[in-house]
């Protein structure tokens, strides 16, 4: 579930493993993708994995479009579904393998509880990560393009403040972002700061 996986041409330098199921095309260097595989492997639902090498651009070519038009992982293709965005992803999957409970409440206010997060985490600890991870290391590690310390600074400073609002809002004095057990909210979080941990 990470990519897509499918019939037909293979994406060049592609790997394909496990057991049929839905197919997903991923990077394991994007973090949504990290999170749908780690939830279906946890969660035993089958699938095939095809990865897609993002700092070559596979996910720009013609045969990745097929899966996926906005040219981005995951991606997920079940038959003849296919499916974009990892929470969509993720969720598909909670409901099609009725996975437990805890993964994502058939209560309203547990299920609102993990909506509420994942909707502030895209435009917000995604962003703030993603940003500090192209100004801290792409740009000046793999691309040879130091950033302005200023600018970089901001952007830290910025990220600091999204990791506080992380812990005071959603995480407060408990073990999960939502609840009393793992969601797919605390999946999705935990991706991302792994990379803020890498870069420390």
């Amino acid at each position: 579930v990470l990519g897509a996986c499918h019939p037909g041409p293979p994406v060049r330098s592609a790997s394909c493993h496990h057991r049929h199921g839905p197919g997903t095309l991923s990077g394991l260097l994007s973090q949504p993708c990290r999170a749908v595989y780690i939830f279906a492997k946890k969660n035993s639902i089958p699938f095939q994995l095809r990865t897609v090498e993002l700092l070559k651009g596979q996910h720009y070519t013609d045969s990745f479009a097929e899966v996926n038009p906005l040219r981005k992982v995951p991606a997920l293709k079940d038959g003849d579904f296919t499916l974009a965005e990892s929470v969509a992803i993720l969720l598909y999957l909670s409901r099609k393998y009725k996975t437990p409970d805890h993964w994502y409440p058939q209560d309203l206010q547990a299920q609102a509880r993990v909506d509420e997060y994942l909707s502030w985490q895209h435009t917000a600890l995604r962003s703030c990560c993603t940003r500090a991870i192209w100004q801290k290391m792409m740009f000046p590690v793999f691309l040879g393009q130091p950033v302005p310390p200023e600018t970089l600074a901001n952007t830290l400073a910025e990220l600091d403040r999204c990791l506080q609002l992380l812990e005071d809002k959603f995480l407060r004095d408990q073990a999960f972002l939502t609840g009393p057990q793992i969601s797919v909210a605390d999946l999705v979080a935990i991706t991302e700061l792994m990379h803020v941990s890498a870069m420390k």
